[in-house]
């Protein structure tokens, strides 16, 4: 390895330092809505842009699902449900990713204004 060679190297990763700033600054996603459904039907649109702490409260089929909302995250905090399954799924904060709680018919769904190419993510 020469000093071209090392020059080059480092001209890449400097290249793509830049790259991963640059697509973290403009990766903002300030339109993010969290959409409830009870049994397919929209009950609930909340901001997710609002960085503080707030609580809200839907009917479920089993009964009142708590959800909590904090820095652009929405969570199930508590709901009645035998094994407390959507609960236990935690905070989501992208726009693939859904809370189901079958036991209670509710789903929780993150859109954005963006457009995004983007079809299935697998785990």
């Amino acid at each position: 390895m020469n000093k071209s060679d090392l020059k080059l190297i480092i001209v890449i990763i400097l290249i793509a330092i830049i790259i991963l700033f640059m697509v973290a600054i403009f990766n903002n996603n300030s339109n993010k809505k969290a959409l409830i459904y009870y049994d397919n039907d929209l009950v609930l649109t909340i901001d997710l842009t609002e960085k503080e702490k707030k609580e809200y409260f839907v009917d479920g089929y089993n009964g009142v699902v708590k959800i909590i909302t904090e820095d652009g995250k929405i969570k199930v905090d508590e709901e009645e449900s035998p094994l407390h399954l959507c609960s236990k799924q935690g905070f989501i904060d992208k726009t693939y990713e859904t809370i189901v709680c079958l036991p209670n018919k509710i789903v929780i769904k993150i859109v954005s204004s963006k457009t995004n190419d983007l079809d299935t993510i697998l785990r």
